[in-house]
């Protein structure tokens, strides 16, 4: 089983939803960057259950770095980030040992580990295991920042629901800075919560589409081969979760334009080099070209839904039908979108110490 993600920055995940913690290891990181308390509690609490749009799982989530830091500053070795589990009801998941659970990984982890994976709460496979990845990301995103560059998330849409674009995409990205519910239309907000709360009362759940920008990041950066911006942000993205589809700048609508449509014509201004447009979405030939990396990831419906499904008994082969029980989330996007700007800053951080 493999858990580490990055070339020079390299974070490797651990635990399980239901076992004593969880947790990341943030290895490649120089000396004497700055570490911030503060800031990781502020990135996680954007990750939290918050009211009746999120699970009544309520855990603290309060980091502890036992290692790599001394005096609010790195020391070049690994940052080993712990973050306990507190808040747990395994009795939930009990039937779930051998029923696997439509759009869970119940039935692929009994296929890879044969009975002996932790099916507590999704364990390994869980959501919850993000909130490492969302305090190693805080790192990352704070050593962006004091190189120019900022990250932003905001949901695009949900249950139906959508959000504007991008515009004026700096101000957007720090108008969206530590926003609980990331919208860059307020209005739409209360519609999204609804839509939320009406799959809830469904028994069901909603999805949407998250959409990022990065701000600042220097043109040259990427390979043009495998380690791709494009690439390398992919992997990162798709190992969120419920992300079932990633798409950058234009993305799929490229396929309905002309050449002269899509191309981004070139302008010198100010002395900078910049397009007119940005339907490459920041990246050329795998590398960055200075505008802002513009993509947007698909995000699945909550696989846990309170209405019967049929599934089937893994210990026998034998058709047969579950209910789930337990706390769920209707939605998860408001909580991906945190995660989504970490592996992003964590990603680029990576670039940023390739060159």
């Amino acid at each position: 089983m493999k858990n580490t993600f990055g070339n020079n920055i390299a974070v490797t995940l651990f635990g399980e939803s239901h076992g004593t913690a969880i947790g990341a290891v943030l290895d490649g990181m120089p000396a004497g960057i700055a570490v911030d308390s503060g800031f990781i509690a502020r990135q996680m609490s954007l990750r939290k259950s918050v009211g009746a749009i999120s699970t009544a799982r309520k855990e603290a989530d309060e980091v502890k770095i036992v290692s790599g830091v001394v005096n609010g500053f790195t020391t070049g070795t690994p940052i080993t980030f712990i973050i306990e589990n507190q808040d747990t009801r395994s009795r939930d998941y009990g039937e779930l040992a051998y029923k696997a659970r439509p759009g869970h990984a119940d039935f692929t982890a009994e296929m890879k580990y044969h009975g002996f994976q932790d099916f507590r709460g999704g364990g390994h496979f869980s959501g919850r295991i993000t909130a490492g990845i969302v305090a190693a990301g805080a790192v990352a995103i704070s050593a962006l920042r004091e190189k120019g560059i900022t990250v932003g998330t905001h949901i695009l849409s949900c249950g139906g629901v959508r959000d504007r674009n991008f515009n004026d995409v700096q101000a957007d990205v720090d108008y969206l800075d530590g926003l609980e519910f990331s919208v860059l239309d307020k209005s739409k907000e209360e519609e999204m919560k609804s839509a939320i709360m009406k799959a809830k009362t469904d028994g069901d759940s909603v999805g949407g589409i998250l959409e990022t920008a990065v701000c600042g990041m220097p043109a040259g950066y990427g390979e043009p081969w495998f380690d791709t911006v494009e690439g390398m942000l992919s992997h990162a993205l798709f190992s969120i979760p419920a992300v079932k589809g990633v798409e950058f700048g234009a993305g799929f609508g490229y396929a309905d334009m002309r050449g002269s449509q899509a191309n981004d014509p070139f302008r010198s201004s100010g002395g900078k080099i910049i397009t007119e447009t940005n339907n490459c979405g920041g990246i050329l030939g795998g590398i960055t070209n200075g505008m802002p990396i513009i993509f947007r990831c698909a995000v699945k419906p909550t696989p846990s839904i309170y209405k019967e499904q049929n599934t089937v008994d893994m210990r026998d082969g034998s058709n047969t039908t579950l209910k789930i029980q337990g706390r769920h989330d209707p939605a998860i996007i408001h909580r991906a979108r945190v995660v989504a700007d970490s592996v992003t800053a964590l990603v680029m951080y990576d670039f940023l110490s390739a060159k």
